[in-house]
């Protein structure tokens, strides 16, 4: 989960946009679950390009981890082409691919809490229940042959000709 809330400037510089949360009950490595709340919010529209991430020391001190950890996140997302690190200033989003508005992604969100998952949880599954079966469906839909898979946008980031993010 990523939280998102309006960035100001405060004594130390600039705030970022994003506050991190940690699920111990995952599985997934506390490096991983940060590269994938970036990845997801850059998708959804929540970071774009220009945006700030945390510091690398506020992340440590608001989730007591270690700073390592933390420089792992950022360098495989940087390595991925999503972030850049500019000494001194921060980690920015230095890429965001096409995605689908963040309106039409309210809907469709809304439509899958209010339908499906009601549903879901009215069947009695639990959470684990309903990722299982999500997940189940959502690989079904990933086999389906090209012609009968509706159109969608594409989904890349966009390089220079110098290879970085345009």
């Amino acid at each position: 989960m990523i939280d998102k809330y309006n960035n100001s400037t405060g004594e130390g510089g600039p705030v970022s946009s994003v506050v991190f949360r940690l699920d111990p009950r995952s599985g997934v490595p506390t490096y991983l679950q940060l590269v994938q709340q970036v990845e997801n919010a850059i998708r959804l529209g929540y970071l774009q390009r220009g945006d700030q991430l945390p510091r690398i020391k506020d992340v440590v001190v608001s989730l007591s981890i270690n700073p390592n950890t933390v420089l792992k996140a950022y360098r495989d997302l940087e390595q991925k082409g999503l972030v850049g690190a500019h000494p001194g200033l921060g980690t920015f989003v230095e890429a965001a691919p096409e995605t689908v508005g963040l309106p039409e992604l309210t809907t469709l969100r809304r439509s899958l809490v209010t339908g499906w998952l009601r549903e879901a949880a009215a069947a009695g599954l639990d959470e684990d229940g309903i990722a299982a079966l999500f997940t189940s469906a959502l690989l079904d839909f990933s086999n389906r042959s090209e012609e009968r898979r509706p159109t969608r946008r594409p989904r890349r980031v966009v390089l220079d000709e110098t290879g970085g993010a345009a």
